[in-house]
């Protein structure tokens, strides 16, 4: 074993599956830890694997994960695996054990949209957190007291949380630096083809040129503008003056650019931020509305149907809720 990589005692930890959850973020979590055992050549990191009723449990993409039980509640550390609609985890057992597990001293750790499952376990407390970027606005809208930030992870010295994704590898490494020290750290993201370990301040999103396609100042401004005043749109009028261009200048860049005009536009982000509602909190059609931007529930129902083919209340059908005195403990 060389000597920049002595280690510590052995850590283990444990991550909770639950149905659904991200492959993705839970394999850029565990990898390192295989990683850097190997590069140690000792088991420095050990891991356990758990699910809801001890059950293999699947994965948001299909795959099947075979795990070591149900819950052990002596676990040391423990990470919080979701994905899509993570509140279908959530149940009176699993925020009980959760409470009972902090006041042991358990460290808690969540990937992608584990950070539910803490926030409806009342774990979190004034500790900023973070969670997959599409996740967001729907979390600030069912926990408006937590403290959010987009940020690739969060770590604190009891709770820790991951954006997931890739990100989880970030956060591991940094986590084997701080506990094995960045030689390891380093030497184990090298294995990864990672040639930069990027810090928790890092952007989750590709820039705003990257994602729309276009370097030009003004439709990068008017977008941006759009992105962040989704509950109270914009005129569009006010936009234009903005950037210090006519409307009419504004419609043919966004024609030129996109294929239809920017008041579609607007829609169209304003209709994704209200499917993203639907399907991860429990907000009435018409708060959704009122977050989004629309008028009345029946303005955005008109909306929705004609770009997704189907009625909003249609996306509740996708999962049950769970008791409304669950969603926001005391």
């Amino acid at each position: 074993m060389s000597a920049a990589f002595a280690p510590l005692e052995q850590e283990t930890y444990s991550f909770y599956l639950v149905p659904g959850f991200s492959a993705m973020a839970f394999v850029a979590a565990m990898e390192p830890l295989r990683v850097a055992n190997r590069l140690a050549q000792k088991p420095v990191f050990g891991w356990r694997l758990f699910s809801p009723d001890g059950a293999a449990v699947e994965a948001s993409c299909g795959l099947k994960v075979a795990v070591d039980g149900p819950l052990d509640e002596n676990a040391a550390t423990l990470i919080l695996c979701a994905g899509f609609e993570p509140r279908r985890a959530i149940n009176r057992p699993l925020v009980a054990a959760l409470r009972r597990m902090a006041r042991k001293g358990v460290v808690l750790g969540a990937l992608d949209t584990g950070a539910y499952l803490l926030a409806e376990a009342g774990l979190i407390g004034d500790a900023p957190v973070t969670l997959h970027w599409e996740a967001v606005p729907a979390f600030r809208e069912d926990y408006p007291d937590v403290r959010v930030t987009e940020e690739l992870f969060c770590l604190g010295d009891r709770l820790f949380t991951c954006a997931g994704g890739t990100a989880a590898i970030d956060m591991m490494l940094e986590r084997i630096s701080r506990r094995q020290g960045p030689a390891l750290a380093r030497a184990v993201s090298e294995q990864f083809i990672h040639s930069r370990i990027r810090s928790r301040e890092e952007r989750q999103r590709l820039d705003l040129v990257t994602r729309i396609g276009t370097s030009d100042p003004r439709l990068v401004s008017v977008i941006g503008r759009m992105e962040t005043e989704i509950e109270s749109p914009r005129p569009l009028e006010d936009l234009a003056l903005d950037v210090g261009i006519t409307r009419r200048q504004m419609e043919r860049l966004f024609l030129a650019q996109f294929g239809l005009g920017p008041a579609a536009y607007y829609r169209n982000l304003r209709l994704e931020r209200a499917r993203t509602f639907l399907k991860e909190t429990s907000l009435p059609l018409i708060e959704v509305a009122v977050a989004t931007g629309f008028s009345s529930k029946s303005a955005m129902t008109r909306a929705y149907l004609q770009k997704f083919g189907r009625p909003p209340s249609a996306e509740r059908g996708r999962w049950k809720a769970p008791p409304a005195r669950l969603l926001h403990p005391a």
